[in-house]
């Protein structure tokens, strides 16, 4: 690997890490797009690295997150017993479905994306006297010192859509932040900020079982995953720094943005054009 590669992973996987970190969908949606169009690695292998970059992230930012008391430790282990159930199918899949359906599946997974940043979420569901001792049911301080009051809705509903979003973390190399935070938003209606810290917490448990399974084929690269790793984990703390300290408006526009950006060449991988497609 040359110097300007391994400067230009580390900075990207740092700028999407940090983006990502900071909208709870960690960096493997932009880590993708960077190995296959920049260094021109052939998909099955930039989902393996960018899912190490999604334990990465977790990781990294996952403390900020549990100081902040944004976390919903129970819900999440809850939630990741169906993500991970549908992870291990999306690994069974990994070879079956066609390089171009994979690039078409992830574009339209960037464009859901946008257009859920865009539209916005849902009023969280406040709590009541009686939810506050549900199980599912939290609080946290909001940036501005204000005491927020939660509780989780339809929690079986949710579950179901936690195992389709594991099963294309695993297909496409991505935290499934951006498929668990519309679930958690449009069917248990809880605060962006306890969906965003909450799923953080989730992706990197389900990517470690689809990493596992990688490295244990052999079609982890680990010269590539250094760069990553290292912007990742850099990029993560800055991002949940970032998700902590603001309201997110103006970060939902920029995010929405680059999600829009992205779609464009993954669409042209699908349809085969333009030569897009890693070698």
């Amino acid at each position: 690997m040359t110097a300007s590669l391994f400067l230009v992973l580390f900075v990207g996987a740092l700028a999407g890490a940090a983006l990502g970190s900071a909208l709870g969908m960690a960096g493997g949606i932009f880590v993708v797009p960077l190995l296959t169009l920049v260094a021109h690695v052939p998909f099955p292998a930039a989902v393996a690295v960018s899912l190490v970059s999604v334990i990465a992230c977790s990781c990294a930012s996952g403390p900020k997150f549990l100081a902040s008391g944004l976390t919903n430790l129970r819900l999440a282990i809850v939630l990741e017993v169906a993500t991970t159930l549908g992870a291990l199918v999306g690994v069974l899949m990994t070879d079956t479905v066609p390089a171009r359906v994979l690039y078409g599946v992830f574009a339209a997974v960037l464009v859901v994306s946008a257009i859920q940043m865009v539209s916005g979420r849902r009023r969280a569901v406040a709590s009541t006297t009686g939810a506050r001792s549900s199980r599912f049911a939290g609080s946290f301080v909001d940036h501005d010192g204000r005491s927020v009051d939660y509780h989780a809705d339809r929690v079986p509903l949710g579950a179901g859509l936690m195992f389709g979003a594991g099963t294309l973390s695993a297909l496409l190399g991505i935290g499934s932040g951006v498929l668990k935070i519309p679930a958690m938003d449009a069917a248990m209606r809880l605060p962006i900020k306890v969906s965003s810290a909450t799923a953080n917490l989730m992706i990197g448990v389900t990517a470690c079982g689809a990493a596992a399974a990688h490295l244990v084929a052999g079609s982890l690269d680990l010269e590539l995953a250094v760069p990553v790793v290292l912007g990742s984990v850099l990029g993560s703390v800055l991002g949940a720094k970032m998700l902590v300290r603001a309201a997110g408006p103006a970060l939902r526009i920029v995010f929405t943005v680059v999600l829009a950006v992205l779609a464009v060449p993954m669409t042209a991988n699908a349809l085969g054009l333009g030569g897009w497609i890693g070698r």
